[in-house]
């Protein structure tokens, strides 16, 4: 049977997501790299895997997918008896932990990538900051994670007392963010600041932060 191959590079929020889960789960994995500034994402042989351009693509044997958060609960389910236990086998706590994966992907990440793009990308790219645009999304993101404090004064983790999907979703754009003026917003609500600090230090997510070129 054909191992794992995962199509992106870590540069990707997406694809780091993925490679987080697979380095939590200590699956063995291929790494593809895709060259996105060469626009290898958009040629025919990728497309044939994720049929709208974008990293990650994910094979698993004669399993084929995209989008990120469904290959990190594929991950997280096929490869339950290994690593850590992304998912709760309870259904209540299994419950929680969804409703704040919903959180993350619907209500965090669009204000946070909007920042990621602004603060991160844009200098990284030799581009100008839009800092009217910075302001209205830290406003945003900020009345967001006021609630994340509340909820992080209730458990030590997102989806409860362990760490999980729901956590780990959050990495990839937390790591951009806590490089540029927007980790305030992390910095002065103590226990968001405490959680960012638990979650970045796991070494399944340094092995990411390794690999990447910024």
């Amino acid at each position: 049977m054909a191992g794992i191959k995962l199509h992106g590079n870590a540069l990707s929020t997406a694809a780091s997501r993925v490679l987080a889960a697979l380095y939590e789960k200590e699956v063995e994995f291929e790494l593809v790299p895709i060259d996105m500034i060469a626009g290898e994402h958009k040629k025919e042989s990728f497309l044939a895997l994720n049929p709208f351009g974008q990293v990650p693509a994910f094979e698993d044997g004669d399993l084929q997918l995209f989008e990120s958060r469904a290959i990190t609960q594929y991950i997280a389910r096929e490869y339950a008896s290994k690593g850590t236990p992304l998912i709760f086998p309870d259904s209540k706590k299994m419950a929680i932990l969804s409703v704040w994966a919903e959180v993350e992907a619907h209500t965090f990440d669009p204000p946070a990538s909007k920042l990621k793009d602004e603060l991160a990308m844009k200098p990284f790219l030799g581009l100008a900051t839009d800092f009217a645009v910075v302001e209205e999304f830290e406003a945003k993101l900020g009345k967001i994670l006021d609630v994340y404090e509340t909820r992080l004064g209730q458990s030590k983790y997102l989806g409860g007392d362990c760490f999980s999907l729901a956590d780990l979703h959050h990495l990839p754009i937390i790591h951009y963010l806590m490089r540029t003026q927007a980790k305030k917003l992390f910095e002065c609500r103590p226990n968001v600041s405490a959680w960012v600090a638990d979650i970045t230090a796991r070494p399944a997510w340094k092995k990411v932060v390794a690999m990447r070129a910024y």
